[in-house]
């Protein structure tokens, strides 16, 4: 059975809870609903069914320029920067 994290039967939240007691995140897969299409889910089981959850998933993507930080452009850092250096000195104290 199909059903989303949003809308779980009865017992269905314990079961996932028993099953994933460190949480699901690893556990999650793609799957595939034809051209192009898909969703992603994990699965459990009760004694009266198997269920395919569906989880929202948010992708981490690359930042577009235009939206970075315009802080971030003020930061210019020279790794050969001798300022930047660790004095062995330092590391004993």
């Amino acid at each position: 059975m199909i059903v989303s994290m949003d809308k779980l039967p009865d017992g269905v939240a314990e079961a996932i809870k028993k099953k994933y007691p460190g949480g699901w995140a690893d556990y999650v897969f793609k799957v595939p609903k034809g051209s192009d299409d898909f969703f992603y889910a994990i699965t459990v089981d009760t004694k009266d069914a198997s269920y395919l959850v569906k989880v929202n998933v948010k992708i981490d993507s690359v930042v577009d320029n235009d939206e970075k930080d315009p802080v971030d452009d003020d930061i210019e850092i020279n790794p050969d920067d001798e300022s930047l250096a660790e004095d062995p000195d330092d590391l004993d104290d």
